[in-house]
Protein backbone atom coordinates (compact mmCIF):
# COMPACT_ATOMS: atom_id res chain seq x y z
CA UNK A 1 0.00 0.00 0.00
CA UNK A 2 1.25 3.30 -1.50
CA UNK A 3 -1.19 5.37 0.62
CA UNK A 4 -2.40 4.98 3.69
CA UNK A 5 -6.62 5.58 4.52
CA UNK A 6 -7.72 8.79 5.77
CA UNK A 7 -9.44 8.91 9.48
CA UNK A 8 -12.73 11.24 8.98
CA UNK A 9 -11.36 13.26 11.79
CA UNK A 10 -8.14 14.10 9.63
CA UNK A 11 -9.64 15.54 6.99
CA UNK A 12 -10.21 18.90 6.09
CA UNK A 13 -13.40 20.86 5.76
CA UNK A 14 -13.53 19.88 2.35
CA UNK A 15 -13.27 16.90 1.86
CA UNK A 16 -14.87 15.32 4.70
CA UNK A 17 -18.17 15.86 3.25
CA UNK A 18 -16.63 13.47 0.06
CA UNK A 19 -16.04 11.00 2.69
CA UNK A 20 -19.28 11.18 4.11
CA UNK A 21 -20.89 11.35 0.70
CA UNK A 22 -19.05 7.63 0.57
CA UNK A 23 -19.67 5.94 3.40
CA UNK A 24 -23.07 7.00 3.07
CA UNK A 25 -23.41 5.62 -0.18
CA UNK A 26 -21.40 2.10 0.52
CA UNK A 27 -23.20 1.94 3.25
CA UNK A 28 -26.81 1.66 1.71
CA UNK A 29 -25.46 -0.28 -1.67
CA UNK A 30 -22.48 -2.31 -0.59
CA UNK A 31 -22.67 -3.24 2.99
CA UNK A 32 -21.84 -6.63 2.82
CA UNK A 33 -18.40 -5.38 1.96
CA UNK A 34 -15.69 -4.30 4.52
CA UNK A 35 -15.28 -0.90 3.24
CA UNK A 36 -14.44 1.22 6.03
CA UNK A 37 -11.91 0.29 8.80
CA UNK A 38 -11.90 0.65 12.53
CA UNK A 39 -11.03 4.64 12.32
CA UNK A 40 -13.73 5.46 9.74
CA UNK A 41 -10.94 5.52 7.03
CA UNK A 42 -12.45 4.22 3.75
CA UNK A 43 -10.97 1.61 1.84
CA UNK A 44 -10.44 0.15 -1.98
CA UNK A 45 -9.76 3.24 -4.02
CA UNK A 46 -11.12 5.71 -1.94
CA UNK A 47 -8.29 6.74 -0.17
CA UNK A 48 -6.67 7.97 -3.47
CA UNK A 49 -9.60 9.91 -4.57
CA UNK A 50 -9.55 11.29 -0.86
CA UNK A 51 -5.54 12.17 -1.15
CA UNK A 52 -5.79 13.55 -5.16
CA UNK A 53 -9.55 15.09 -4.63
CA UNK A 54 -8.44 16.94 -7.94
CA UNK A 55 -8.48 14.01 -9.63
CA UNK A 56 -10.95 12.11 -7.28
CA UNK A 57 -13.77 14.00 -6.73
CA UNK A 58 -14.01 14.04 -10.67
CA UNK A 59 -13.91 10.30 -10.93
CA UNK A 60 -16.49 9.87 -8.07
CA UNK A 61 -18.78 12.52 -10.37
CA UNK A 62 -18.39 9.68 -13.23
CA UNK A 63 -18.60 6.22 -10.97
CA UNK A 64 -21.59 7.96 -9.21
CA UNK A 65 -23.63 8.62 -12.70
CA UNK A 66 -22.63 5.17 -13.37
CA UNK A 67 -24.97 4.05 -9.80
CA UNK A 68 -27.27 6.35 -10.21
CA UNK A 69 -28.63 5.98 -13.93
CA UNK A 70 -28.27 2.51 -13.62
CA UNK A 71 -30.78 0.33 -15.83
CA UNK A 72 -28.57 -3.35 -16.37
CA UNK A 73 -29.27 -6.00 -14.52
CA UNK A 74 -27.09 -6.49 -11.78
CA UNK A 75 -25.98 -9.67 -11.95
CA UNK A 76 -24.99 -8.46 -15.10
CA UNK A 77 -22.84 -5.39 -13.87
CA UNK A 78 -21.16 -7.44 -11.61
CA UNK A 79 -20.35 -10.12 -14.47
CA UNK A 80 -19.19 -7.41 -16.36
CA UNK A 81 -17.11 -5.78 -13.46
CA UNK A 82 -15.61 -8.95 -12.68
CA UNK A 83 -14.16 -9.29 -15.51
CA UNK A 84 -12.72 -6.35 -16.00
CA UNK A 85 -11.46 -6.94 -12.40
CA UNK A 86 -9.65 -10.17 -13.52
CA UNK A 87 -8.19 -8.69 -16.61
CA UNK A 88 -6.45 -6.49 -14.10
CA UNK A 89 -5.22 -8.64 -11.28
CA UNK A 90 -7.17 -5.55 -9.57
CA UNK A 91 -7.53 -7.87 -5.68
CA UNK A 92 -9.70 -5.22 -4.14
CA UNK A 93 -12.02 -5.05 -6.94
CA UNK A 94 -12.38 -8.36 -7.08
CA UNK A 95 -12.34 -9.30 -3.37
CA UNK A 96 -15.29 -6.70 -3.39
CA UNK A 97 -17.46 -7.67 -6.28
CA UNK A 98 -16.72 -11.10 -5.56
CA UNK A 99 -19.08 -10.64 -2.63
CA UNK A 100 -21.55 -8.60 -4.45
CA UNK A 101 -21.92 -11.10 -7.17
CA UNK A 102 -22.61 -13.30 -4.58
CA UNK A 103 -25.21 -11.74 -3.05
CA UNK A 104 -27.24 -11.18 -6.48
CA UNK A 105 -27.57 -14.52 -6.98
CA UNK A 106 -24.26 -15.35 -8.89
CA UNK A 107 -23.25 -19.04 -8.72
CA UNK A 108 -19.74 -19.69 -6.63
CA UNK A 109 -18.41 -21.64 -9.54
CA UNK A 110 -19.43 -19.16 -12.22
CA UNK A 111 -17.36 -16.13 -10.17
CA UNK A 112 -14.72 -18.54 -9.52
CA UNK A 113 -14.24 -18.80 -12.85
CA UNK A 114 -14.82 -14.87 -13.56
CA UNK A 115 -12.10 -14.32 -11.27
CA UNK A 116 -9.55 -16.97 -12.35
CA UNK A 117 -10.47 -15.21 -16.19
CA UNK A 118 -12.33 -17.43 -17.83
CA UNK A 119 -15.74 -17.54 -19.52
CA UNK A 120 -17.59 -19.96 -17.54
CA UNK A 121 -20.53 -21.66 -18.13
CA UNK A 122 -24.12 -21.09 -16.98
CA UNK A 123 -24.00 -17.45 -17.76
CA UNK A 124 -27.15 -16.20 -19.15
CA UNK A 125 -27.59 -14.70 -22.69
CA UNK A 126 -26.93 -11.08 -21.11
CA UNK A 127 -24.58 -11.83 -18.77
CA UNK A 128 -22.68 -13.67 -21.69
CA UNK A 129 -22.73 -11.02 -23.69
CA UNK A 130 -21.15 -8.29 -21.04
CA UNK A 131 -18.43 -10.96 -20.29
CA UNK A 132 -17.62 -11.30 -24.11
CA UNK A 133 -17.54 -7.44 -24.41
CA UNK A 134 -15.23 -6.59 -21.08
CA UNK A 135 -13.12 -9.29 -22.34
CA UNK A 136 -12.56 -7.68 -25.43
CA UNK A 137 -12.57 -4.13 -24.15
CA UNK A 138 -9.85 -5.03 -22.10
CA UNK A 139 -7.99 -6.38 -24.22
CA UNK A 140 -7.72 -3.30 -26.14
CA UNK A 141 -9.92 -3.89 -28.88
CA UNK A 142 -13.09 -2.82 -30.83
CA UNK A 143 -16.01 -4.51 -30.36
CA UNK A 144 -16.98 -7.15 -33.32
CA UNK A 145 -20.26 -5.49 -35.54
CA UNK A 146 -21.56 -8.92 -34.60
CA UNK A 147 -21.18 -8.97 -30.79
CA UNK A 148 -22.15 -5.47 -30.75
CA UNK A 149 -25.33 -6.35 -32.94
CA UNK A 150 -26.02 -9.42 -30.48
CA UNK A 151 -26.06 -7.26 -27.47
CA UNK A 152 -28.23 -4.23 -28.92
CA UNK A 153 -30.70 -7.36 -29.62
CA UNK A 154 -30.13 -8.77 -26.18
CA UNK A 155 -29.64 -5.51 -23.83
CA UNK A 156 -30.65 -2.74 -26.17
CA UNK A 157 -28.61 -0.10 -27.47
CA UNK A 158 -29.03 2.58 -24.35
CA UNK A 159 -27.92 -0.68 -21.91
CA UNK A 160 -25.15 -1.35 -24.37
CA UNK A 161 -23.81 2.22 -23.97
CA UNK A 162 -24.28 2.24 -19.97
CA UNK A 163 -22.36 -1.22 -20.27
CA UNK A 164 -19.54 0.39 -22.14
CA UNK A 165 -19.20 3.53 -19.75
CA UNK A 166 -19.29 0.38 -16.90
CA UNK A 167 -16.61 -1.41 -17.99
CA UNK A 168 -14.46 2.00 -18.25
CA UNK A 169 -15.58 3.17 -15.13
CA UNK A 170 -13.79 -0.38 -13.49
CA UNK A 171 -10.96 -0.17 -15.73
CA UNK A 172 -10.39 3.59 -13.98
CA UNK A 173 -10.83 1.73 -10.32
CA UNK A 174 -8.66 -1.04 -11.45
CA UNK A 175 -5.90 1.20 -12.29
CA UNK A 176 -6.22 3.15 -9.33
CA UNK A 177 -5.99 0.15 -7.26
CA UNK A 178 -2.93 -1.11 -8.36
CA UNK A 179 -1.36 2.16 -8.89
CA UNK A 180 -1.66 2.60 -5.41
CA UNK A 181 -1.15 -1.25 -4.57
CA UNK A 182 -4.49 -1.27 -2.54
CA UNK A 183 -4.44 -4.34 0.00
CA UNK A 184 -8.01 -6.59 0.28
CA UNK A 185 -9.17 -6.18 3.86
CA UNK A 186 -7.70 -8.71 6.10
CA UNK A 187 -10.20 -11.26 7.64
CA UNK A 188 -9.56 -11.23 11.48
CA UNK A 189 -8.35 -7.70 11.28
CA UNK A 190 -9.92 -4.49 13.34
CA UNK A 191 -11.65 -3.76 9.66
CA UNK A 192 -15.36 -3.90 10.39
CA UNK A 193 -17.74 -3.69 7.77
CA UNK A 194 -20.37 -0.51 7.04
CA UNK A 195 -23.55 -0.85 7.69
Amino acid sequence: MRIQPLPPDTLDKEIRPVHDEIANLIGRSQSQVTMIDATGALLGPFPAMLHYPQFGIPALSFLRALDMHATLDKRVREVAILTVGAAFSARFELYAHEIMAEAFGIAPDIIASLVAGNHPDGLSEQEAIAHTIARVLVAGRVVPDATYKRAVLLLGQDAVAELFFLIAGYCLIATILNGFDMPVPEHGSDMRAFS
